[in-house]
């Protein structure tokens, strides 16, 4: 069943770690998450039972550009789809971050539905 891979949504923003993991949840999927990319990554290491990771790309520290690029050249975490998440809607913001690895994007304010639609093609 695709809903027993947890989804880990990692941004610095707990406010919208909130609302993803009430709507998520509302769909039964089963979600976890950090509140940094250091954070989300180490969590990585040690939880082999992430199906896809909800990346802000905008986060102090490390980025999420910078973050997808770490987990996309670990051979431990490079199969695991990485769906981009970012208020810079602008003119190439999705071309980018498909190059930094991203297996997805949305934009913010999230569209559920589109959201939705990404996590059922990309969890297995």
């Amino acid at each position: 069943m695709k809903n027993e891979k947890e989804i880990l949504i990692i941004d610095d923003d707990s406010k919208n770690i909130f609302a993803l993991s009430a709507v998520l949840k509302a769909k039964k999927f089963q979600c976890i998450s950090a509140l940094s990319a250091n954070q989300g990554l180490k969590m990585l290491s040690s939880n082999k039972n992430v199906g896809v990771v909800l990346m802000d790309m905008m986060m102090p520290e490390m980025d999420g550009y910078e973050a997808i690029g770490k987990m996309k050249s670990d051979k431990e975490l490079k199969n695991i789809p990485v769906i981009a998440i970012t208020a810079q809607a602008m003119t190439g913001d999705r071309e980018k971050c498909m190059e930094a690895g991203a297996d997805g994007y949305i934009s913010k304010p999230v569209n559920v539905d589109e959201l939705l639609l990404l996590l059922n093609q990309l969890i297995d």
